[in-house]
């Protein structure tokens, strides 16, 4: 895969195709709502979807984790999709977590779906994590935001045109101070970045980074959204 570099508050930081954050200088990765167990809280309202969703996700973020072997991971809320749902984890799920971060520093940030820590599991949850120009939440704060603000909650996407018409994929949001992350879930829908929730937090406009099979396609939204779409990092 190919991430995409973007300077925020003067930190470099690193776009992954897969959906997530990393920031190298702090060797830490950042991965927003996983909204883990949506398959089973699903299945206990009678609403039966195949409950493959945690094995698939925790498996995706495995192979970002060996990828890029961070020394900490700042999860950004809805991790599990109820707060019962650590609860629920199938033990192989739960010792296959375990083991995946095993040696690695784990921050829960709360989220409106998983308001409490999830029990049984390492790590240390909080309501946001500030670190030198940089604060991890899960929904972004309206107005001005200094220091910088990473965050989740609303799993933009965004449509790319092509010949063959739209395509539409989740995708980052970002600006010179804020950076929105899609949600990193196998079961997670998506809010398309020009509804007024997202592109409120954006005045001036923001540029979208649309996830691609393992490059990211970048385009402007705003004033400018006309202008053309770019693989990200070669244009």
């Amino acid at each position: 895969m190919t991430p995409a570099p973007l300077h925020v508050a003067g930190e470099r930081l690193m776009l992954d195709p897969a959906g997530l954050l990393a920031w190298p200088a702090r060797r830490t990765l950042v991965v927003g709502d996983l909204h883990l167990e949506k398959g089973s809280h699903f299945a206990r309202g009678g609403r039966f979807v195949p409950p493959y969703d945690t094995r698939e996700t925790l498996q995706r973020l495995h192979l970002a984790l060996r990828r890029w072997r961070p020394a900490r991971v700042i999860l950004l809320g809805d991790s599990f999709h109820d707060a019962g749902g650590a609860g629920r984890l199938a033990a192989e799920d739960a010792a296959l977590l375990r083991r995946m971060l095993d040696g690695v520093e784990l921050l829960w940030v709360l989220g409106n779906h998983d308001p409490v820590a999830p029990a049984g599991l390492p790590g240390t949850a909080l309501e946001e994590v500030q670190d030198g120009p940089l604060t991890f939440r899960h929904e972004a704060r309206r107005g001005p935001v200094k220091p910088a603000e990473i965050s989740g909650h609303f799993h933009p996407k965004a449509t790319m045109p092509t010949r063959c018409g739209g395509v539409t994929r989740p995708c980052f949001v970002a600006d010179a101070w804020r950076v929105m992350l899609p949600a990193f879930g196998a079961y997670t829908g998506g809010l398309d970045a020009g509804d007024p929730a997202i592109a409120g937090l954006f005045p001036r406009g923001a540029r979208l980074f649309l996830l691609g099979q393992d490059r990211l396609y970048s385009m402007p939204t705003g004033p400018a959204r006309g202008l053309r779409v770019t693989a990200a990092g070669s244009a």
